[in-house]
């Protein structure tokens, strides 16, 4: 059989642009002029065709002779313009002809923009058009009222769809127009025609209140209270004549904003109010206020006499002299600054204008706000410039800048510009001691404060890590994430006491965090039999976050005693003295979990490990709990959807590709970074580009080591105990300690014939931790076999009657 040739492809066809004619500022007048002066002439002659038509019908036959004569103001031209255009043409709506050329010439004159004139001129033809037929549809043949046009139009319509169908078919008509030019909706046209109902009814109403008589006896009534207010007014007045009650209401309302004048100038009531007559026995009448004094608990009288003896609870109290690691631990640099380069601004900046001109693209303004790596160039196009053009010279305005890459944010978010990123060929280093010794960080009253640079516009970039609630963190090597780990962590240190916030370090490169080391019994957490606290065996790293879920469901529990929703309002309350740490309650630090390479976590353990941090990312923001997972490699297989649903705030470190870029950030703009700690960061809004602060390793080590060296707590803070199925387990468990579900749970199971805890979990529903004992119960009685693995436990009884046979005999 013969091979279907491929079709030839075809060529795309090519737009036909109009041809853009740009006019200098002369040719501009006088173009503009002549369009104004045509305008007024037609208008001239419009106007006296009304009065002259008819008489210069017979001068129109003659036209070339030069000895007859017209009426017409404008002349032989006047009278056959306003013939052809009015009486041959569209009637008196040909007036609008001349308007449209007056507008003309206004646009051309005052170099606005020619796409409002089209559109102007559009709609003008057609409502031209329009009520042509309009009137039409009432005049003659040779009627100026319409025009030959509109009678025509008339005519063919009226013969097809008759009086009717043209009648609404021209309400169509004006219905077009008033949704496309106006923006009328059904909905507005509701709400006019209810206000004005309701306009009319309230002046109905109105009416009738001023034309309703007035009864006598009320009128009598009214009179005797006016005279005994003004009795009482005597009575209460003082010596000194009291001021008009209007007048006192408009001085008080007179307010200086910039000087508030005092208390007693501002007063909105007079002192003398006038009061309504009152009876002899005004004294029973009294109504007095109490203050209702909110009966307490018995807890609560305690907890308020403990703190009024002793104070609140302070948890720093055992580290009372703790020191925070001062700012000369950190380094300064030299080159540090920024520094303008007014050559190289200028030479960008021309560059810019030159690329973009060169598209026929104008700008009206341009501005440069430069940054410790990156200069923001915000330019304002002029009107009738797409948006869409300009983000497509991305390329062509980094080849004429020879620049690393640069990022076009078309428009920037909340202001009317469109704002192009530049490298700086002298880059500046952001350390780490400006960032955290800025006013910003240093007053921050944020829970968790993170100091992460500063941003393009120079202003130190600090974030509540509470407030994410989780970070993501994802780059190609070398391009800042440990840097930007450190920065984080460095952070923290300067800012929290070791009894506020603990550290969970997983590091499976093993070199990374390994400086925290120093400071494990003040600030790091870790299992109770784990000797290093910095978890580098990936076994390890699955019992830790088993730990930390098991960790998350007790706090959670103590908040539900405490009636409390959060951490902060636990706290709180603890300090307050209000909880009984009899009952388990305790001051609760914040736990912050850093994975510093997530890929290779899921490359050997897979969903293991990404179940139990899909669980925390999930729940554990309100006790606490907060996570930095950190990846060099940003595929869908490691940063998976349950991931990205979870971790909102995320830093993008320069990435190799923009398929990477859209999947840490949804959408492009890592590819374009420069490296180096040039990092974007956004939290489900906005991406802000921001230079990471540099924190170097002598530093950290530094800083580590000035707070190992202080009193410290006896151990780490310990996480729950947590032991997997590989755990094994004892097999001399008391039968009176058997679980209340224990002959259930084995029916299930010999039924079944398969021998594991998710089992369990789904027909019995039980947690995780219960059904794992069950099955330690099941292989201690003999039921079902030892731990293999993956493999699901063999189960050592065949049948419900062997089950039964078996159970009988233990007993």
């Amino acid at each position: 059989m013969a091979k279907n040739k491929p079709k030839p492809k075809k060529a795309p066809r090519k737009k036909f642009k109009m041809p853009s004619f740009k006019l200098s500022s002369q040719q501009k007048l006088v173009l503009g002029s002549f369009l104004v002066i045509s305008g007024l002439l037609i208008g001239i002659a419009f106007v006296s065709h009304l009065f002259n038509g008819q008489i210069d019908q017979s001068a129109l036959s003659e036209f070339t002779s030069r000895e007859v004569k017209t009426k017409n103001w404008l002349s032989k031209f006047g009278a056959w313009l306003s013939d052809l255009l009015i009486q041959r043409g569209f009637g008196l709506a040909s007036f609008i002809f001349s308007e449209l050329v007056l507008l003309s010439g206004v646009f051309v004159l005052m170099n606005l923009s020619l796409d409002k004139l089209r559109k102007h001129w559009f709609w003008g033809v057609y409502i031209i058009i329009w009520l042509s037929v309009l009137f039409g549809f009432f005049g003659n043949r040779n009627d100026i009222l319409g025009g030959t046009v509109g009678f025509e139009v008339n005519s063919y319509l009226q013969d097809y769809i008759g009086k009717t169908g043209t009648i609404l078919l021209l309400v169509f008509g004006l219905i077009i127009y008033l949704a496309i030019r106006f923006k009328v909706t059904f909905e507005s046209i509701v709400a006019f025609f209810k206000s004005a109902k309701k306009d009319i009814k309230d002046e109905l109403s109105s009416t009738d209140e001023e034309i309703v008589p007035i009864d006598n006896n009320l009128a009598e009534e009214a009179e005797e209270i006016k005279k005994a207010h003004e009795a009482s007014l005597e009575n209460n007045q003082p010596t000194k004549k009291e001021p008009e009650q209007p007048k006192t209401e408009t001085t008080a309302f007179e307010v200086n904003v910039s000087e508030p004048e005092p208390e007693s100038e501002i007063e909105l009531v007079p002192k003398s109010t006038p009061k309504p007559p009152q009876k002899d026995d005004d004294s029973e009448l009294e109504i007095k206020v109490e203050e209702v004094k909110e009966e307490l608990s018995e807890a609560d009288n305690l907890a308020n006499k403990l703190v009024e003896d002793f104070g609140q609870f302070d948890p720093t109290l055992e580290l009372g002299k703790f020191q925070y690691p001062p700012l000369e631990l950190l380094k300064k640099y030299d080159t540090e600054g920024i520094k303008i380069n007014q050559e190289e601004l200028e030479e960008n900046k021309n560059r810019i204008v030159d690329t973009l001109s060169n598209y026929k693209i104008g700008i009206a303004s341009i501005k440069a706000t430069i940054g410790p790596t990156v200069t923001l160039y915000e330019i304002v196009p002029e009107a009738g410039v797409r948006i869409s053009k300009i983000k497509n010279l991305e390329d062509d305005i980094a080849l004429s800048l020879s620049a690393l890459g640069i990022r076009i944010i078309a428009p920037i978010p909340g202001k009317g510009t469109i704002g192009i990123e530049v490298p700086n060929k002298d880059s500046t280093i952001v350390s780490m001691r400006s960032v955290i010794a800025s006013k910003k960080f240093q007053s921050s009253e944020m829970q968790l404060p993170v100091a992460l640079g500063k941003t393009i516009s120079n202003e130190t970039f600090v974030v509540d890590l509470a407030k994410m609630p989780h970070l993501l963190m994802a780059g190609a090597t070398g391009q800042g994430k440990s840097v930007g780990l450190n920065a984080v962590l460095t952070s923290l240190l300067y800012k929290k006491h070791p009894a506020e916030v603990k550290f969970v370090l997983v590091d499976p490169k093993k070199v990374e965090l390994t400086l925290f080391n120093k400071i494990e019994r003040h600030y790091l957490a870790k299992l109770p039999d784990s000797e290093d606290a910095i978890i580098t065996d990936n076994t390890k790293v699955i019992n830790t976050l088993n730990s930390l879920c098991i960790e998350m469901d007790n706090r959670y529990e103590l908040l539900k005693n405490a009636l409390c929703r959060n951490i902060a309002e636990y706290n709180v309350k603890f300090k307050a003295r209000k909880l009984n740490p009899n009952d388990g309650h305790q001051f609760l630090p914040y736990i912050v979990l850093v994975v510093d390479e997530f890929a290779d976590l899921i490359m050997t353990a897979g969903k293991e490990v990404e179940t139990p941090i899909a669980r925390l990312a999930q729940l554990a923001r309100a006790i606490g709990i907060h996570l930095i997972i950190a990846t060099q490699r940003p595929s869908v297989n490691v940063i998976t959807g349950i991931i990205k649903a979870n971790f909102p705030a995320r830093i993008a470190f320069r990435v190799t590709s923009k398929i990477d870029s859209r999947t840490i950030l949804d959408g492009s703009g890592a590819d374009q970074l420069i490296g180096r700690g040039d990092m974007l960061y956004t939290q489900g809004n906005d991406l802000i580009r921001v230079q990471c602060a540099f924190v170097d390793t002598p530093e950290v080590e530094k800083i580590t080591e000035f707070i190992g060296a202080q009193k410290a707590y006896p151990d780490a803070y310990l996480l729950p105990e947590y032991v997997g199925e590989e755990g094994g387990t004892s097999l001399d468990i008391d039968i009176s300690d058997r679980d209340k579900l224990f002959k259930d749970a084995a029916i299930v199971i010999v039924t079944a014939q398969q021998g594991s805890a998710s089992l369990l979990q789904r027909k019995l529903k039980l947690g995780y931790n219960r059904a794992g004992r069950i099955i330690d119960q099941l292989e201690a009685a003999g039921i079902v076999g030892p731990f293999e693995g993956s493999k699901a436990r063999q189960v050592l009884v065949p049948d419900l009657i062997a089950l039964d046979q078996h159970l009988e005999n233990e007993i």
